[in-house]
């Protein structure tokens, strides 16, 4: 329910805020002066705003929404032995790929799990599961925390922000001009807009979404792959290909929330058309993918 409820406020308090905004910049209207056409140069920046507003205003909040979403802990002073360990190497891999020291902190999940997010390269939270603490060795934790550290490096987080945002716009802007023309040329409405506009824009943009979906999970599909390079070449590739494959010896679906789904290194499991929709490729390619490189 408080993983509901902090899901629900944070898209809520994004959606107010945006909306003051164009208001008060004078683009709350995508329709031209008379009420009739629509202003595309409006309509543009008002799907842009919201396409762009939303993703990178998430992306801010990232980490703390994170923290909150998994109960993650940051080590502020280890305490142990463990804690002094995981603070040590992600510190050397930071080091290695030229990054600032991100946050590192340990959440309770009994799966296999780490993930990195934040705002930029230089304030990153990089975060492990209790379940991948008591069941990888050494080696095999420091390959994960390498992966997730090469997330940061590879600025993952602000490039699907980004591409995020892109779709985002296009879905809004397609979707409005659709409503328009249906609301125009079949149910005849000669002046602003009727319900139908609005009920077709919704539909278009359910169906517009879910195929730009596709699209951004490619991208996330290929950005496991460059993690998992990026891995072997701060771990060795040895202990990279031994930390995939003790995830695939406890392939199960993974207990992120939803919200983190993308940002973890495990990933879910799926086939025929719903592989389109995963965000991590089946651990069987990327193994494959890792064997044939030369790290």
């Amino acid at each position: 329910m408080k993983r509901i409820f902090l899901f629900l406020a944070t898209n809520l308090a994004i959606i107010v805020v945006l909306s003051i905004t164009l208001r008060l910049l004078g683009f709350e209207r995508i329709l031209d002066e008379q009420g009739v056409g629509l202003d595309m140069n409006s309509l543009l920046l008002f799907a842009a705003v919201f396409g762009f507003g939303g993703s990178f205003i998430s992306l801010a909040m990232s980490k703390w929404t994170a923290k909150r979403l998994t109960g993650a802990q940051v080590i502020e002073m280890p305490r142990n032995a463990q804690e002094h360990w995981l603070i040590t190497t992600v510190q050397q891999q930071a080091k290695a790929a030229g990054i600032g020291m991100p946050e590192v902190a340990i959440y309770h999940a009994p799966d296999i799990n780490a993930f990195a997010t934040g705002m930029s390269k230089n304030d990153a939270l990089v975060a492990v599961s209790t379940g991948l603490l008591n069941s990888m060795s050494q080696d095999e934790a420091e390959a994960v925390l390498a992966h997730e550290v090469s997330h940061v490096a590879n600025g993952d987080m602000v490039t699907l922000a980004l591409i995020q945002g892109v779709v985002n716009t296009f879905v809004i802007f397609i979707s409005r001009v659709i409503g328009h023309t249906v609301d125009r040329v079949i149910f005849k409405t000669e002046h602003g807009h009727g319900p139908a506009f609005w009920i077709t824009a919704i539909i278009a943009e359910i169906i517009l979404g879910i195929l730009a979906t596709i699209i951004v999970m490619w991208f996330s599909r290929q950005r496991e792959y460059r993690a998992d390079a990026g891995g072997a070449s701060l771990a060795g590739r040895e202990k990279m290909i031994a930390a995939l494959q003790r995830l695939q010896m406890t392939a199960k679906q993974p207990h992120l929330p939803d919200q983190l789904a993308a940002f973890g290194i495990a990933g879910g499991l799926g086939s025929g058309l719903k592989s389109l929709f995963m965000s991590h490729p089946p651990l069987e390619d990327r193994i494959a993918a890792l064997r044939e490189s030369r790290y």
